[in-house]
């Protein structure tokens, strides 16, 4: 019935719209009743219906009349034009009674205002035409947004901006909520996000709910889009206060929840949401689609929810990427380096100066421990293939992002290279680039686009470097060898997003394995696995940790081996490691000790951190748990003073 119902609504509509496109060519009322008594039984197939000749021709005239006698005329200043000179004219219909008496009777004509005519009327106006109407301020107050909204469309912002400030600023703004958000379109399109943010603050104080609670929304999309959710929430609550049945507000909590990975939280809102939407009566399928799938996947569920809008080349590499997830694990070779061998290109840096590296020789750096990794012949061949279509760089040094981060996305030749090659996807240079390339797109700012295209792509290459590399193994795979450095990146990133993700156990882990394939630590990961380890009071694995870098220089080694042996109950050797710690950084224990102190400037140029900036880095990251040791700051202080 409901399609039915649709398609009926669809077929009047497009009968309406060519009634107007007859009327605008000039035809006079005779020739226009003629062609409607032609045309409307066909389009509303009323000769299926039980009725006569004779009534299917007053149908048809009925309905043309209401048509003519509602459509504003561009040629006579867009006022109406009485279908009928003549009263005593005889009925079109074939009736013989005069007009007036008959279809021009107006207890007799459909229903049809003149704001739909006019809604349908604006697509059909060239832009001459649609500026004179505006001019003469015959078009309905509530649709010029639609005027608005199609300058928008023809890449005309600047225009939509005029008319709808000139509309917003009246003080009656009952029909203003799709002019606020087409001009927010506008001023995303200008990049004049200051004017629309103080604008959307105006609009959260106007009179009229709707209009607040469109406000609200919108500044939680806008907070939610630079990653403060935290304002985003705050902003979302207002929306939800004002229009609590607002349907739009189901996608931005969904998205709001999905960005903070709060995935499960998610899955039941969106249930919540769509039983609700459901007993309001609402029938938007769209929307209940998105929270039927936002059920079971919400992070899948955003990416399809936006596929008319994202780029054609994100959709691409997400459908790839699914593709390849169920190709199975593929094993790399692993060849022995020599020592001293250096495969790393020029510019590669060292995070060890030469005399930092520690005295001792390790068991990792014993001759034939040290490998690099090799994909077979096939997969070899692929790779230098794929270099000839993919034509970005790798990133400098440790770095995550090449210099020209967008040359990666000029062009898609490796898109339709990817596309009839899905054994790519078992090559960890591939993989690396892919990575580069995500992040250097534009849109990847978008939260669900990062959370739906990377972990499938960072969970893979962690499983071929395991495979390739088991936890049980002794081997390693250096940094300063080329071939590893894409899966050692990968590894990093891969930490970087788990962190992200709030797992801060699977992320330990990751550096764990870091440290274990790169003993060198190019990455520095070191620090953070010591602050993890800290945090998760696994002290004799911190202190470990700190003896196998007996000469590092970085803060949260020296001072996390000075946490652990404290809590291990160890303060002399505590005190004695303190000593070590003061003469290589001696600012930071009054950057812990202090409740509040004032970060120091940041270097006029680019170099290695400062003593003081340093120390306020780590005060940054650890001081919370410091400050839970019972006794340690006060300790701290007596033996610093």
């Amino acid at each position: 019935m409901f399609h039915q119902e649709t398609h009926d609504g669809e077929r009047i509509e497009g009968l309406i719209i060519e009634a107007l496109q007859e009327i605008l060519t000039g035809q006079d009322a005779e020739r226009f009743i003629a062609w409607a008594q032609r045309r409307v039984p066909e389009v509303l197939r009323l000769g299926e219906a039980p009725l006569s000749a004779a009534e299917i021709r007053r149908v048809a005239t009925l309905l043309a009349a209401a048509i003519w006698r509602a459509t504003p005329r561009p040629d006579r200043d867009f006022q109406t034009v009485p279908l009928l000179a003549r009263e005593d004219a005889p009925c079109p219909c074939g009736s013989e009674e005069p007009f007036e008496a008959c279809c021009g009777r107006t207890d007799e004509l459909p229903d049809l205002s003149s704001d739909v005519i006019w809604e349908l009327l604006l697509a059909e106006l060239s832009e001459r035409e649609l500026q004179r109407a505006l001019a003469l301020a015959v078009v309905p107050d509530h649709l010029q947004a639609k005027v608005a909204e199609r300058w928008l469309e023809l890449d005309h912002p600047l225009r939509a901006v005029a008319l709808l400030e000139a509309l917003l600023g009246q003080p009656d703004a009952a029909h203003a909520e799709l002019a606020l958000e087409v001009l927010c379109d506008a001023y995303d399109r200008l990049d004049h996000w200051k004017k629309k943010r103080a604008f959307l603050t105006r609009m959260t104080r106007s009179d009229e709910r709707t209009l607040r609670g469109a406000a609200w929304r919108r500044l939680s999309a806008g907070r939610l889009d630079e990653g403060d959710f935290a304002a985003a929430h705050e902003a979302f609550v207002q929306a939800l206060r004002q229009t609590p049945d607002d349907p739009a507000l189901a996608f931005l909590e969904i998205a709001l929840l999905t960005a903070q990975h709060r995935d499960e939280e998610a899955r039941r809102r969106a249930e919540l949401w769509r039983y609700r939407l459901v007993r309001n009566g609402l029938d938007d399928e769209d929307i209940l689609t998105f929270l039927g799938q936002a059920a079971a996947d919400p992070q899948e569920a955003l990416m399809t929810s936006q596929r008319p809008v994202l780029d054609p080349a994100l959709i691409r590499l997400h459908d790839w990427l699914r593709t390849i997830a169920t190709r199975p694990v593929p094993r790399h070779r692993l060849t022995p380096l020599p020592l001293g061998q250096d495969e790393a290109p020029s510019g590669q840096l060292e995070l060890f100066s030469p005399d930092e590296v520690p005295a001792r020789r390790r068991p990792y750096e014993l001759p034939g421990t040290e490998a690099q990794l090799r994909p077979g012949a096939g997969l070899s061949r692929l790779e230098t293939a794929w270099h000839q279509v993919f034509k970005a760089a790798k990133p400098f040094s440790t770095d995550l992002a090449p210099a020209d981060d967008e040359h990666a996305w000029i062009g898609g030749d490796w898109l339709e290279f990817l596309a009839h090659h899905p054994e790519a996807g078992d090559s960890l240079d591939v993989l690396d680039d892919l990575a580069t390339a995500i992040f250097s797109h534009p849109e990847s700012a978008l939260p669900w686009v990062v959370r739906a295209l990377l972990p499938p792509l960072l969970e893979r290459a962690a499983a071929i470097v395991e495979k390739a590399v088991p936890r049980a193994s002794s081997r390693t795979i250096p940094w300063r060898a080329a071939r590893n450095q894409p899966a050692l990146r990968l590894l990093f990133r891969h930490y970087l997003y788990l962190i992200e993700a709030d797992r801060p156990g699977r992320a330990t882990a990751v550096l764990e394995d870091l440290l274990r394939l790169n003993p060198r630590d190019n990455h520095g990961v070191r620090a953070d696995l010591m602050n993890h380890y800290l945090r998760e009071r696994r002290d004799d694995e911190a202190l470990e940790l700190a003896r196998r870098f007996p000469d590092d220089r970085l803060a949260d080694l020296i001072y996390g081996e000075v946490l652990a042996l404290y809590r291990l109950g160890e303060p002399e050797r505590a005190a004695q490691a303190l000593d070590l710690a003061v003469g290589r950084l001696p600012s930071i224990p009054a950057y812990l000790t202090r409740q509040r102190i004032k970060p120091p400037q940041p270097p006029r140029w680019p170099s290695a951190p400062s003593g003081e900036v340093q120390a306020w880095l780590y005060r940054e990251a650890m001081r919370d748990v410091w400050a839970a040791e019972p006794g340690i700051l006060a300790w701290l202080k007596r033996l610093t003073a």
